[in-house]
């Protein structure tokens, strides 16, 4: 099966003369490919002040729960050669308190598509979290992390088994306003089987790749970096591994993908696109620079420019494989 090509954008003027930047998927519209993606951007209102959010196609907000939640012990923070390992614990305010504090200063950004992140431990957990983001305005979509373990099956994450992967996705659809985006996780035997689940589940896109479970000792002192011990790797270091992963989801399912895994510059953003990806998700790369998304968009711009590329929806799934 060969990967989708998302439905035309309608054509939208650029700043550079020649090529629409514009796509859409899954019911909805961005200005451009480059979203940044969650937990790097935290709630977006915290970059407004460095980065010009309406250049970017959107932004993911970071993980939202039914509750509140703390956040694992620090040190959860490592960097490795080529990347970084993080075990921040899903840290976050709460669903109910995105939506009375942070929502409504969003929702005077103008041009800027919202996609809240959502996760839980149980399947009820995400459903009353969708529940609670339902009655919220200016949210595009939802992004189901899936990555998380399920404290009512022995800890199994819903990402790692397609039965569970497939009920929590039934599940969250059922009860969603909006449209649902699944974020696969690595750490699987089989990608192209995940996503078929969700798929089958209901999802209207797919996200790809979480980060690779991994962990970082100290040699002089003989414990781990991380209090939590092991802890998830990103950056530049697992983006074959990610490409190859978006490119082997592209080409099993009929919905969109996006693609996420080490994005630091332009061209990486149109290798995962010809690998099938109907948009990308810039994550770690705003780490170590915190403008990284807005240069990215450039970057795509001259890239498209230089190679008379009409429309950059058209590279999705261009890939030339034929000798």
């Amino acid at each position: 099966m060969s990967a989708k090509t998302p439905q035309s954008a309608p054509t939208t003027p650029s700043r550079y003369t020649g090529t629409d930047f514009s796509v859409s998927f899954a019911g909805l519209r961005f200005k451009n490919p480059v979203i940044a993606a969650s937990g790097t951007f935290g709630y977006g209102v915290e970059f407004e002040d460095i980065v010009s959010l309406d250049r970017l196609g959107g932004f993911v907000v970071k993980g939202l729960s039914r509750e509140p939640m703390p956040g694992n012990p620090p040190p959860r923070m490592f960097e490795t050669s080529a990347g970084m390992l993080n075990s921040i614990g899903l840290q976050n305010i709460g669903a109910r308190a995105f939506i009375d504090e942070k929502l409504p200063i969003l929702q005077k950004k103008k041009n800027i598509e919202v996609i809240a992140n959502v996760f839980g431990y149980t399947t009820k957990d995400y459903e009353e979290t969708i529940k609670i983001l339902n009655e919220g305005e200016g949210i595009a979509a939802y992004e189901l992390n899936v990555s998380c373990p399920n404290t009512r099956h022995g800890g199994i994450a819903f990402g790692a088994d397609p039965t569970l992967l497939e009920e929590v996705v039934y599940c969250a659809k059922n009860v969603s306003r909006r449209p649902l985006i699944v974020k696969l996780s690595p750490n699987v035997t089989s990608i192209p089987r995940m996503a078929r689940a969700a798929e089958s589940a209901g999802a209207d896109a797919i996200s790809l790749v979480n980060t690779f479970v991994a962990m970082a000792i100290d040699a002089e002192t003989r414990k781990p970096r991380i209090s939590n011990i092991v802890a998830g790797l990103s950056g530049p270091a697992i983006k074959p591994i990610a490409l190859r992963m978006v490119y082997e989801a592209a080409h099993s399912v009929d919905i969109p993908v996006i693609g996420m895994g080490g994005i630091t510059t332009g061209q990486d953003v149109i290798e995962f696109m010809l690998a099938g990806a109907a948009a990308v998700q810039v994550g770690t790369a705003n780490y170590f620079d915190p403008c990284a998304t807005e240069r990215i968009v450039s970057d795509v711009e001259r890239w498209c420019i230089e190679h008379r590329v009409k429309a950059i929806n058209d590279l999705t799934g261009a890939l030339e494989t034929e000798k």
